[in-house]
């Protein structure tokens, strides 16, 4: 019997006591076995940073394509299926394909100690160097000086905004972290970099210096902002007058600025940055959900989506809440149990009217619905529990019918109902 990928994702979950151990010498070893793919990929654009990763990477990727330009793109964690994290010049990864690549590399491994990020990416690498396109869109899974990713020689790289996350990984401090995610910066290659802490910048400018790696920083080498329901961004090229972006969000005009950044230096056309703006999709990034079983629950209410799950993406959520059309707002939460918790309530609990605690199903590290309850009662949210998504939808409807109700707090969450309301 044939297995599918799932079997032998399953099995490379296997290969590793640890989700996340981080180093780079069984990437090299894998990559070694292989005959070293990543020396043979498209044009390579990299991208770090805490938020903002795939946001930025998905307008970067439209653009490209609004130029006639075939993109292949790296991404993670996936929502609803593996195959998300793998696209081959515009197209999801074939489960056939995908088959024969983890396949291929599981064999290579010969059983021996590696991640499943490492070498899930490993099998992303290969596919890419197989197949023909005009670039390749690698972003970072944590960190960036030993992420799985760091391996190739970029075009150019980006670093969007910097903030408190993975402290057990990188470190407590901003220093800490901004010097893991500097990491992808490498000799000669200039660096995009988005709007910073003044710490963080530090870090890099000192990073990029010592490569000597030219930076294109956000304040100093180009401006953007929005202006009476317009982008404009401004460079040494001259000015740009574009619609807003697709993704909603004053967090995604900065993000918008690194990707137009980003395709104004490999010279893109006018059009191809309009695309960037119009053409970009990015799910579970305050997502409107518009068909499947919760809307149906939801009858009149509605229905929204989205998997921040720090600090900095608690605050442009609130931000993003308080632009919309007034209207109550009850929030459907549910968050692993290695974040801030109270960062991301903080800045919710000003603009929503109330807070129901979900469990994450299937997730070993969930947050007890409980325990979500208790966070957002403790920075003063109207607070209850619910046994399921489903359920807290129903009981929020059945008492303000015409509410607007986000299901936010994970990713994981939201691949969750990506998958189950689909």
């Amino acid at each position: 019997m044939t297995q599918s990928s799932d079997d032998i994702l399953a099995q490379m979950m296997a290969l590793h006591p640890k989700i996340i151990d981080l180093t780079l010498d069984r990437v090299w070893r894998l990559l070694a076995a292989l005959d070293n793919p990543q020396e043979d990929l498209p044009p390579v654009i990299h991208i770090a940073g805490t938020n903002g990763k795939g946001s930025t990477q998905s307008m970067i990727r439209a653009g490209l394509e609004g130029w006639g330009k075939s993109v292949h793109a790296y991404t993670s964690p996936h929502l609803a299926r593996f195959h998300e994290r793998i696209r081959l010049a515009g197209d999801l990864i074939s489960e056939a394909h995908l088959i024969d690549i983890l396949g291929e590399c599981y064999a290579k491994n010969e059983g021996e100690n590696i991640t499943y990020f490492e070498i899930t990416t490993v099998a992303g690498l290969l596919a890419f160097a197989r197949a023909e396109a005009d670039y390749t869109l690698l972003e970072v899974g944590l960190g960036g000086r030993l992420d799985a990713t760091n391996v190739v020689t970029p075009e150019i790289s980006v670093i969007t905004p910097v903030s408190i996350d993975h402290e057990q990984f990188l470190g407590n401090t901003l220093t800490k972290i901004a010097t893991e995610k500097a990491g992808i910066i490498k000799r000669g290659v200039p660096v995009v970099v988005g709007p910073q802490s003044e710490e963080a910048m530090e870090v890099i400018e000192d990073v990029a210096l010592r490569l000597g790696a030219p930076v294109i920083a956000q304040g100093q080498h180009w401006h953007v902002w929005e202006e009476r329901g317009r982008l404009v961004f401004q460079d040494e090229r001259g000015l740009l007058d574009l619609p807003l972006p697709a993704l909603l969000g004053a967090h995604q005009i900065d993000n918008a600025g690194a990707a137009l950044a980003v395709l104004r230096h490999l010279g893109a056309d006018e059009a191809a940055c309009e695309a960037a703006m119009t053409d970009a999709v990015w799910p579970a990034r305050m997502q409107r959900l518009a068909t499947g079983p919760l809307v149906e629950v939801a009858g009149r209410a509605e229905l929204w989506l989205d998997g921040g799950h720090n600090a900095a993406a608690g605050a442009a959520l609130g931000a993003v809440l308080a632009g919309l059309p007034k209207r109550s707002t009850h929030l459907i939460c549910g968050m692993l149990n290695t974040k801030d918790i109270a960062g991301y309530m903080r800045p919710l609990a000003t603009v929503a009217d109330s807070l129901t605690g979900v469990s994450i199903p299937g997730e070993m590290n969930t947050l007890s619905a409980e325990h979500t309850r208790d966070a957002a009662a403790a920075v003063g949210m109207a607070a209850q529990v619910a046994g399921s998504v489903e359920e807290a939808l129903a009981e929020i409807v059945a008492q303000d019918p015409d509410a607007r109700v986000l299901i936010c707090g994970s990713l994981y969450l939201a691949g969750h109902i990506l998958r189950e309301n689909g």
